[in-house]
């Protein structure tokens, strides 16, 4: 009998299984017990930047928890349409910690420090290290640290336990308000008090190599300071030019792609100040969206680069750039 591959009958597929079946039983024939490996690979991704070489690593998944405990301002039903409509779960938003390793040929630059060994988000945090050197950089070969902000998730790696700082080699840059208000008990609320002990445990042995940006400065070759307050007093975005290509470093102007882009006042519940960060958040995703200026979005999903644009109701949608394996 012949079968028709262009439209197979329900007889036809039971048939083809059933020979598929007697096949597997024949000597020699592939089975399926083979181990579960449960491995991932390495987890950075290599791109050029104009006359630079970026590498993307991580410090691990930051499972947040229950969004709508997080994300303020829209309703539950508004809420879970959004994430629905965007194939993403109901129950709990898990954000990325994308880190970036610019090599200008003179500098190396590493942008935020991930959790460092604090487990206030649970365990899949604190890999930045070993993530490092999966992309083959040593931490001593690190030239200067640049952060968005001083909360946990940004400056938590800059120290070990033991007080010795991670990059030993290395010029530290965050703004002077950042600083300031993290580091100093009488301003950080109770409710903040693990931020407070990360800002003091992993600045202040660095003070002495602390550098303090100001907004429009260029700071280091290439890479200039864009103030964008509200999510934190001294909150940072950093313009990198090499070349002909930019990228903007977003830190935490939005931490995800949806609920934060779609609505853009939405408030999020980690915010020094959620109105100036709403409004900070549309004016600099306007600029980037009509300047069509390339993104790296810290808490998006791996590698956090790519594109955002208007998507005509007010808001925006961010577009994801695929990988290029080849360099």
């Amino acid at each position: 009998m012949t079968i028709r591959l262009d439209n197979p009958s329900r007889r036809g597929l039971m048939l083809g299984a059933a020979a598929t079946a007697v096949t597997a039983g024949l000597p020699g024939a592939a089975s399926a017990k083979a181990p579960l490996l449960r491995s991932q690979s390495p987890y950075f991704y290599r791109f050029t930047l104009g006359d630079a070489e970026a590498t993307m690593v991580s410090d691990g998944t930051l499972p947040l928890g229950d969004p709508h405990a997080n994300f303020l301002g829209l309703t539950p039903a508004e809420m879970d349409a959004q994430l629905t409509s965007n194939f993403l779960p109901l129950s709990n938003a898990v954000l990325e910690q994308n880190i970036l390793i610019l090599n200008t040929g003179s500098k190396l630059v590493l942008f935020d420090t991930g959790m460092g060994s604090l487990k206030l988000f649970g365990p899949t945090t604190g890999k930045l290290l070993t993530t490092m050197r999966q992309a083959g950089i040593d931490p001593k070969d690190i030239d200067a640290v640049v952060m968005s902000h001083a909360h946990v998730d940004h400056c938590g790696g800059c120290v070990g336990d033991d007080g010795t700082p991670h990059f030993p080699n290395a010029q530290y840059y965050i703004s002077q308000a950042d600083f300031d208000y993290w580091t100093d008990p009488a301003k950080v609320p109770a409710s903040f008090s693990a931020f407070l002990d990360t800002a003091r445990k992993n600045l202040l042995p660095i003070r002495d190599r602390l550098v303090f940006v100001k907004d429009g400065q260029e700071f280091l070759p290439g890479i200039q300071a864009i103030a964008a307050p509200g999510h934190s007093i001294g909150h940072t975005m950093f313009m990198i030019t090499s070349g002909k290509d930019s990228l903007c470093y977003l830190g935490d102007l939005t931490h995800h792609p949806v609920l934060l882009m779609e609505k853009p006042l939405t408030e999020f519940a980690y915010d020094t100040d959620p109105k100036q960060s709403a409004q900070t958040r549309l004016k600099m995703l306007t600029m980037l969206a009509k300047n069509r200026i390339p993104v790296l979005a810290y808490h998006f999903a791996w590698p956090g680069i790519g594109h955002v644009a208007e998507n005509g109701q007010g808001g925006f949608r961010y577009y994801p750039q695929a990988m290029k394996m080849d360099l």
